[in-house]
């Protein structure tokens, strides 16, 4: 995807830097001159506060179990009100992934992850939508201790996607098979097991004022999970493969969510332990690998930036190789950018703005062979981004549902794609649900504020329902743009 971001020679210079063999040219001195949050942002593009309202909103329409009565996208029902029961355990709730109908631990917890984050970083800006953001958390996470309840167990995935691929029916109609999926000590999966301890320790940052007793839960559970990660070491695809694959395998290996699992409980305890793991560990975890992606399956990225903090901001010396290696990995970010889908955009704009947070704090630069980087460029190439998605390209359309003018109008998603339940109370069958999916008609049902995979390098999007590539929405691409919205809204006056 050709994403229209013009860089400076400066940041050229940058890019060109950046190679395996000058991997701690990049250094962060302290500033000259006035780092202000706001000489960057000139004019606001978009109506930022809207967009964010509706990237929670979206969390709303992806949710599994029995629906509360503050439900706003009410074309949902309840759906999944069994699920857990193939093994006899309690896993109704969470949330479907993306335009299916099955509960994929590994990409829910991640969702979870920079959901707390986008919250933790950004949440005081987020004035009236704080509430729904917490909502949208406590949604995950009140699923996730239930697949944690029993020690050394985890459950990740509930329903057979090959199975529930092969029909196209609402979540209220399921009829496919809602088999379970588990790991434990003899089929071990750090990978997803790490995420979910990432997850469980960053919302309890979340809810450590509103609810203490929740938040202690939380992070009780977060260091037995973790726990579990590090002495059974292994990939959760190895074991599961035939159910989570080719959907959600970990391409990356389990390092990554080690680390950041690690660095995750290091913030919410602030216990040695993990500061004493991630410096013992870090270099055989993958520290010095130059990966240049962050999302659902690799966290080399976000791990840096969230540890570089504890140099920056708290002079952990320590740790100063990370601050090395989180500038290489924004530089390597931005340039990845000119061909990725929308899950890059929101996660890299997301990182870009939580670092500069981290560099303004510590009245830091990035310099490069004599050139300079504000926070203010950061939060310039960020803002880029996000307008790109809300409706600044080629296309001139937004890539959010429901915001704008233009938007995708056929997203690749089976509950908003079917009449809903109030509107065709009787079932529709697993099959007959396909003449709607390859029909060229409108969604009945606005999934207000799904971000979804975007156009093609060419800047091309079809908007058809059957290219799942391009048109279906995931929670892990809205997680992370949250954050962003919330801190572009206030910049610009809108919450």
């Amino acid at each position: 995807m050709a994403l229209s971001v013009s860089f400076s020679c400066p940041v050229l210079l940058i890019l060109l830097c950046f190679s395996s063999t000058s991997l701690f040219l990049c250094n962060a001195f302290p500033a000259q001159h006035n780092l202000h949050r706001h000489h960057h942002l000139r004019f606001a593009s978009h109506n930022y506060r809207d967009a964010l309202t509706k990237s929670i909103l979206f969390f709303e329409g992806q949710r599994s179990g029995k629906l509360p009565s503050s439900q706003r996208l009410t074309w949902r029902r309840n759906s999944g009100l069994s699920d857990g029961s193939a093994m006899h355990v309690d896993l109704v709730g969470g949330y479907y992934d993306a335009g299916d109908n099955v509960k994929f631990g590994f990409p829910m917890a991640f969702t979870t992850t920079m959901l707390s984050w986008s919250v933790i970083e950004f949440g005081g800006l987020m004035k009236g939508e704080l509430q729904n953001a917490r909502e949208a958390i406590r949604w995950a996470t009140d699923y996730l201790l239930k697949a944690t309840a029993y020690p050394d167990t985890i459950y990740v995935q509930v329903g057979d996607a090959k199975k529930d691929h092969a029909c196209w029916e609402r979540p209220e109609d399921m009829d496919t098979p809602r088999s379970v999926y588990k790991i434990d000590k003899s089929t071990p999966g750090s990978d997803v097991a790490a995420e979910t301890a990432a997850a469980l320790a960053a919302a309890s940052l979340v809810f450590r004022r509103t609810d203490p007793s929740y938040s202690k839960l939380l992070v009780s559970r977060a260091i037995r999970v973790f726990e579990f990660a590090d002495k059974y070491r292994g990939s959760y695809s190895k074991w599961l493969k035939p159910y989570v694959c080719p959907f959600y395998c970990s391409f990356s290996g389990y390092q990554d969510e080690l680390l950041w699992g690690a660095a995750w409980l290091h913030k919410a305890t602030k216990r040695p332990t993990y500061l004493n793991y991630i410096q013992l560990n870090g270099q055989t975890l993958g520290a010095d690998e130059s990966d240049n992606t962050f999302g659902w399956d690799n966290k080399h990225v976000g791990a840096r930036i969230l540890i570089s903090k504890a140099f920056l901001v708290q002079n952990v010396q320590t740790l100063h190789d990370y601050k090395g290696h989180a500038d290489n990995y924004i530089w390597g970010l931005l340039f990845k950018m000119n061909d990725s889908n929308m899950q890059y955009v929101t996660s890299t704009s997301f990182l870009l703005l939580t670092y500069a947070k981290y560099l303004t704090s510590a009245h830091k630069l990035v310099t490069c062979g004599g050139t300079t980087v504000t926070p203010n460029r950061l939060r310039t190439l960020a803002k880029k981004q996000v307008d790109y998605l809300l409706g600044d390209n080629p296309l001139k359309m937004s890539y959010m549902v429901g915001y704008g003018e233009r938007y995708p109008k056929r997203i690749h998603h089976r509950a908003s794609s079917l009449p809903s339940v109030a509107v065709h109370p009787g079932k529709i069958q697993c099959l007959s649900g396909f003449s709607i999916m390859k029909s060229q008609s409108p969604n009945p049902n606005i999934l207000v504020g799904a971000v979804i995979g975007g156009p093609d390098k060419h800047d091309r999007f079809p908007d058809q329902r059957s290219d799942y590539e391009q048109s279906e929405p995931a929670t892990y691409m809205n997680a992370p743009l949250v954050g962003a919205l919330a801190y572009l809204a206030h910049s610009f006056g809108q919450l």
